[in-house]
């Protein structure tokens, strides 16, 4: 068994950074649905503008909301403006052939799948 990728969300902006909750990333549900990300799963996030990476879990946020928050000890890392990967990964004895990756806009709408 090996941890491969299923999902990804490329290029997506950090819209705001909320050191005042508890832990996690909030996430339009748009975005969650055309990825197959689950509320409570496990994400690595990787940010393009500083380098930081950390591990953190699914909060669902307002659909079409264009919504990605960092969440508490996370918005020390990771700030409104950044841009970022979200990648879900999953426990295999196979290959998966065809992740669902979305590229998304500077306002985090889905343009296509990767």
């Amino acid at each position: 068994m090996r941890w491969v990728l299923h999902a990804k969300i490329h290029k997506a902006t950090v819209t705001e950074a909320n050191l005042d909750y508890v832990g996690s990333i909030t996430i339009d549900e748009a975005l969650l649905e055309k990825t197959g990300l689950w509320v409570g799963e496990r994400v690595q996030v990787v940010d393009n503008t500083n380098g930081a990476r950390l591990e953190t879990y699914i909060i669902k946020g307002e659909r079409d909301s264009g919504v990605i928050c960092m969440n508490g000890a996370a918005a020390h890392l990771i700030h409104a403006g950044d841009e970022i990967i979200i990648m879900g990964y999953e426990l295999s004895d196979a290959p998966v052939l065809n992740p669902k990756a979305i590229l998304v806009d500077k306002q985090n709408k889905f343009v296509r799948y990767l």
